[in-house]
């Protein structure tokens, strides 16, 4: 057994910081590359809710260095989300290259926080730096992390929130902040005059981050240029490892990141996605098990990532597919060496009572047909069975009251998938129930849902859910997306609602359903109906918001699946 060594080590900034690290390296004379994570939780921790614990990856022939951020652990300095990391991440990097017993040859790991200080580190490109493996992270700030199509992420960024405030009162020393931060997280969402703005943040960590997210709701405010990696990673090309889940709010972080990463170099980029949220990471998530294969691959995986990179060994790599996805329903992993450019569509029709009757709004797909012009869609066989398609509308009403709550997903606690029957029995969420699938069908990808719909009202919200329906009427949610219209046409407005990626396995016998609500509360803010920003809407304010969806006709609202048969 290798005899592993652990030091507390400090380091000081071009600004004279010091910042505190704990080293674990093998009890040898053999020179080894090093295994950086910066983080902002205490070292000790070290990632350690979804990654091996560093001594055992420096069993594997690394020197790990787990430093504190600036302003966090015992590290000094003040702790500003973002703010230092770029010029701080350039420093740890020129220092831990220099240790004196490593090869000089550096890697990151790290999810979430963790990954973000990789891609500010890598903005400098350092020589030293030969590889990184960012999980489920942002490469825009803003639609990314914060706002999900217009939308702010309301529970998943005051949890966070909470969490950093809870970490400074302590070490401040501030027990009673401490206290009341800590049963506040306990007890999401807070209540106020403004619910999305509550008084517990204002009070007690009034120079919390997340006031300036609330607050810069403009996707290009300054504030997110100056901390978005995407701005500083225009010239990167470096070998990256992206991880991913399924149910991860920051799942569309980690694919554009990939995206970008693949068409602007020449380095190795690969993709893997498993069916996680952002944790933990294994195999039974909300009240699925996705069986062995879903157990959580990734620390054997990143040591085959580094030893490729960073002490040259062949471990087969470079031989492999680029692509690994986990797909749900079949429960196996798929490799790729692209995502599947096939597209199927179901378009909507309804007549009417979508809201009412489970067997009113319906799922079509019309595969004689690639992209059928209104006029097509009539003339089609199911046109002439399907009287009502012409024109339909199907009337949703947001009641504040009573709003439709969340249930799983990837935007709150718990996340996952959860059976929702009784749920869409709600008159205020619109159903759209394909007939039973004559074949397989893989979705792998991108899904769009474009939808026509009306309003009096100066705002409004949709949350889109699709679901798998068993034979026995089981219904099984497995991706959702959510858009905050502000300033809507007053006549027909067409909407593209981007939906979760995903991949997934719908065998035949199943149908596949579409859900559609006016709120999913508390994953996001109750949408006020008078068009204001969620940190001016009181909630004595909000009214009821009427929603007309239009299908058939001249309004082919319809789902667009990236995936295969």
């Amino acid at each position: 057994m290798v005899k592993i060594i652990k030091q507390t080590v400090s380091m000081r900034t071009r600004d004279n910081v010091r910042l505190d690290a704990d080293i674990y390296r093998p009890d040898t004379k053999e020179k080894l590359p090093i295994l950086l994570m910066r983080q902002p939780y205490g070292r000790e921790i070290a990632s350690t809710v979804v990654y091996a614990h560093p001594h055992w990856y420096a069993a594997q022939g690394y020197i790990v260095v787990i430093q504190d951020v600036r302003g966090r652990g015992t590290s000094q300095g003040e702790f500003d989300l973002f703010t230092h990391e770029v010029a701080d991440g350039l420093d740890t990097i020129n220092w831990v290259s220099s240790l004196p017993y490593s090869t000089g040859k550096v890697g990151m790991y790290g999810f979430s926080y963790q990954g973000m200080t990789q891609l500010y580190t890598a903005a400098h490109q350092p020589a030293c730096l030969k590889a990184i493996a960012p999980a489920m992270v942002a490469y825009d700030l803003y639609s990314d992390w914060a706002y999900e199509n217009g939308a702010f992420c309301l529970w998943a960024n005051l949890a966070w929130a909470i969490q950093l405030a809870v970490e400074t009162a302590r070490l401040k020393g501030d027990e009673a902040a401490y206290l009341k931060l800590k049963a506040a997280s306990h007890n999401l969402p807070l209540n106020g005059s403004i619910a999305a703005n509550p008084e517990l943040m204002q009070e007690l960590a009034p120079d919390s981050f997340y006031h300036q997210w609330l607050h810069n709701s403009d996707a290009a405010a300054e504030y997110w240029q100056k901390r978005s990696p995407k701005y500083f990673l225009d010239r990167v090309d470096l070998p990256m490892l992206h991880v991913g889940g399924w149910f991860d709010p920051y799942l569309r972080g980690t694919m554009n990141l990939y995206q970008a990463m693949v068409a602007q170099g020449n380095q190795p980029q690969h993709l893997l996605i498993g069916p996680w949220a952002h944790l933990p990471w294994g195999n039974k998530l909300g009240a699925v098990d996705y069986g062995v294969e879903a157990q959580n691959p990734i620390d054997e995986i990143q040591i085959r990532w580094f030893d490729h990179w960073l002490k040259d060994i062949d471990t087969g790599l470079l031989e492999e597919s680029t692509i690994c996805l986990f797909e749900m329903g079949s429960n196996s992993w798929r490799e790729f060496n692209s995502l599947p450019s096939e597209q199927t569509t179901f378009y909507l029709a309804s007549d009417g009572l979508a809201g009412v009757r489970e067997d009113s709004g319906m799922l079509w797909q019309y595969e004689e047909l690639a992209d059928p012009s209104p006029q097509e869609l009539i003339a089609t066989d199911l046109g002439e069975t399907v009287t009502e398609f012409d024109n339909n509308t199907d009337i949703l009403v947001h009641d504040p009251w009573r709003p439709v709550p969340a249930l799983g997903g990837h935007a709150i606690y718990p996340s996952g998938s959860f059976e929702r029957s009784l749920l869409d029995c709600r008159a205020d969420i619109l159903t759209y129930t394909s007939a039973s699938l004559e074949s397989d069908l893989h979705l792998t990808g991108a899904i769009t849902l474009e939808v026509y719909c009306t309003t009096n009202n100066p705002s409004f919200d949709i949350c889109a859910v699709l679901s798998t329906v068993n034979p026995n009427g089981a219904v099984f949610n497995f991706t959702q997306g959510y858009i905050r219209v502000v300033a809507p046409d007053s006549q027909i407005n067409s909407l593209k609602i981007p939906l979760q990626p995903t991949c997934m396995y719908i065998q035949a016998g199943d149908r596949l359903r579409l859900s559609l609500s006016g709120a999913c509360f508390p994953a996001y803010p109750l949408n006020s109906g008078d068009g204001k920003l969620p940190h001016e809407s009181r909630q004595i304010d909000h009214g009821i918001i009427t929603i007309k969806i239009h299908s058939g006709g001249d309004y082919p609202s319809r789902l667009l699946i990236d995936g295969s048969r």
